[in-house]
């Protein structure tokens, strides 16, 4: 698999494997736990509450991949980047295996703060591996693509079994010891990665004056969080979570228009450049809309699995969170095949935005299914069949592959060399933005009946997909425009 490709490919594979493995099967805890009585060892928090909790979660995981590109670029590089979310990571979740709400609260912020500084970093490393092979890259990051969800595959399904099934800290401490595994793995093989990743320091008074910005951010950041939480927990003022999350959605959305508004007039960008960024600003809205959707896996689907979906085989009780596994196993079956297929299309490969059209459609066909089985669920007291969600799943995998895959590698190969963690970052936004939304959307099921919820989801993504179709003729047109204008200059 990985012979004909670069030495370090196998390393940053295994990295993501393991933290995937630790984020994944955590994450398939995380809203059932949040929603399980008392009794049950859960908090016993009410549905509308843990989804917005949930949302915030992920959505920050995401959110912090700026900063954490930003760090890795001026301050540490890619490489120790990596290493040090990864510790962080493996902490806070060895924290969440503390029973009380201290230790699971400080293990979710450990865990935002490592996946920030990891996430984005580990697939630059991955775009710095190659040079201007764009079908060997695209096949690279497929590969890529089947380690993260080797981890996604495994980590509900011990995680899983551990936490719904033993003890919820149970799981969550097991999600910490896989990330452990990861970090030895790349501290060993390291040297695999060669140059990729590393800093290179061009101007001390620069790094001294941006290792300055950093300490003065994060004591901001760190006043302002602790002067929120002591004010609403005090009663000084009144923040409902959903609230709290709607506003981050729309801070969010800020923030990346206005670093792609100061990248297109602060960054000393080429004509050719600035085109990159306008697409790169395109893929960015589709990968928000599609994630929208898609990873209502860990938030309304999950649910779904567990308060309406017949999990008994013969006496035995699967746990509703074995479900999560089921897009990762189909992306490591489909993933060698679509890789395959971009590279015996050659140059008829689609355009990167008709691929995002087909994943936007394929998602949205899938909760047009889940929609269909969720019209049942109410006149089945034992539940509907697993096999509305496996064919949802089965649908959202293909999706994923046409979109997710593909925009990383576009990213990685339009950014300007400068700005390529941060755009990987930005590019981390969508997700986050996308989690939110996800987040938010699960907490209407109590108002809201899950067939319409599917509905309206599936709805959504079709006509964005159809948009990205009418639109994809843009691309080409662009990149015809910038190449013209190159060879006259």
């Amino acid at each position: 698999m990985f012979k004909s490709h670069p030495r370090g490919l196998s390393t940053l594979f295994f990295i993501e494997m393991w933290e995937r493995f630790s984020f994944y099967g955590m994450r398939g805890l995380l809203l059932l736990f949040m929603v399980a009585s008392a009794e049950q060892g859960g908090f016993g928090m009410s549905t509308e509450d843990s989804a917005a909790i949930y949302g915030l979660y992920t959505a920050l995981v995401y959110l912090l991949a700026l900063p954490g590109g930003w760090i890795a670029d001026r301050l540490i590089g890619q490489q120790k980047a990596v290493f040090y979310g990864g510790v962080f990571i493996a902490l806070g979740h060895f924290s969440m295996a503390i029973a009380g709400k201290i230790g699971f609260f400080t293990g979710l912020g450990l865990i935002i703060i490592g996946t920030g500084l990891l996430k984005p970093n580990v697939s630059a490393i991955v775009g710095q591996l190659y040079h201007n092979d764009t079908s060997k890259r695209e096949a690279g990051f497929s590969i890529f693509y089947m380690g993260i969800n080797l981890g996604a595959f495994l980590g509900p399904l011990v995680c899983g079994m551990l936490g719904e099934n033993i003890d919820w800290h149970l799981g969550f401490g097991a999600a910490g010891i896989g990330m452990v595994c990861g970090l030895i793995q790349y501290r060993l093989k390291m040297t695999e990665l060669g140059e990729a990743g590393t800093f290179q320091l061009i101007n001390q008074q620069q790094l001294d004056k941006d290792r300055s910005l950093f300490v003065k951010i994060s004591v901001t950041i760190i006043s302002l969080i602790v002067g929120v939480t002591v004010a609403a927990s005090t009663g000084v003022i009144n923040l409902s979570l959903s609230a709290v999350a709607s506003v981050t959605g729309v801070i969010i959305v800020t923030l990346a228009i206005c670093f792609f508004v100061y990248a297109l007039v602060f960054g000393k960008l080429t004509t050719a450049q600035k085109k990159n960024i306008g697409l790169i600003f395109l893929l960015f809205i589709g990968y928000a809309i599609f994630n929208s959707g898609f990873e209502q896996a860990g938030s309304s689907m999950n649910l779904f699995a567990k308060q309406y979906t017949d999990l008994s085989i013969l006496s035995w009780q699967m746990p509703a969170s074995w479900l999560q596994s089921v897009n990762a196993l189909f992306i490591i079956i489909m993933a060698p095949i679509m890789g395959g297929l971009w590279l015996w299309l050659g140059h008829r490969n689609p355009s990167v935005l008709v691929k995002f059209s087909l994943g936007l459609l394929l998602l949205g066909s899938g909760f047009f299914v889940l929609a269909w089985g969720a019209s049942f669920s109410d006149a089945s007291s034992t539940g509907v069949s697993p096999m509305w969600l496996v064919v949802t799943y089965y649908l959202h995998t293909i999706g994923e592959l046409c979109l997710s895959p593909i925009g990383l590698s576009a990213v990685s190969q339009l950014s300007p060399k400068h700005l390529v963690s941060q755009m990987m970052g930005i590019w981390f936004m969508g997700a986050s933005l996308g989690n939110l939304i996800a987040g938010l959307a699960a907490g209407q099921i109590g108002t809201l009946p899950m067939q319409e919820l599917f509905t309206i989801v599936a709805s959504v993504s079709v006509i964005t997909g159809v948009i990205y179709l009418l639109i994809s003729p843009l691309e080409r047109y662009v990149k015809v425009k910038v190449k013209a204008k190159e060879l006259v200059g």
